[in-house]
């Protein structure tokens, strides 16, 4: 029998997952991740991401725990509907660096601090000045690359790569689509 699109779906999402695995990613909330990226609708139910997985509910039900905890997906319930739906905010990427700078932030404030309690003229405050130093410097950086990216997002040349980050198409054969 034939490989039908379901199943290059499928095995898209695994060859995705699996890079996003080796990059320190825990399987489940990988394979939900790429799921809800490559569905038209950006939103899927338990259900239908179990099904479209071919896992179990709970497997499901941990795996958007942790990507809810981590901001890459959001729960919401549709108008009329008691059921879950998970999606993947448009901003995502961007919301996460935000996030990511901020507690770059609170790492070189903690890493000053120990460099108080130890000395900077010790072998560790030393090693610690350097840490803190790069610190800063990634925070510095990626502040200026989160402007450029919105820069980037509003101009002529990012209308055809960004979408604003809300909306999301519809009218696909695929599950929440």
């Amino acid at each position: 029998m034939a490989a039908g699109p379901d199943d290059a779906l499928f095995g898209y999402v695994e060859r995705f997952a699996s890079v996003l695995v080796s990059a320190g990613f825990p399987p489940m909330p990988a394979r939900v991740f790429v799921a809800l990226m490559v569905t038209d609708s950006g939103r899927l139910t338990a259900a239908e991401l179990a099904q479209m997985l071919r896992i179990s509910p709970a497997a499901v039900s941990g795996a958007v725990r942790y990507l809810i905890q981590l901001g890459l997906v959001h729960k919401e319930r549709m108008p009329g509907s008691r059921r879950d739906y998970y999606r993947m905010p448009g901003n995502m990427w961007d919301d996460l660096l935000r996030m990511r700078d901020q507690v770059m932030s609170r790492w070189t404030a903690l890493v000053r601090e120990g460099i108080d309690l130890i000395g900077a003229d010790t072998p560790a405050g030393e090693r610690m000045a350097e840490q803190a130093a790069f610190l800063e410097f990634a925070t510095k950086e990626l502040g200026q690359i989160l402007g450029r990216w919105q820069e980037y997002r509003a101009s002529d040349a990012g209308a055809g790569t960004a979408s604003g980050g809300a909306s999301y198409g519809g009218g696909s054969a695929r599950p929440g689509g």
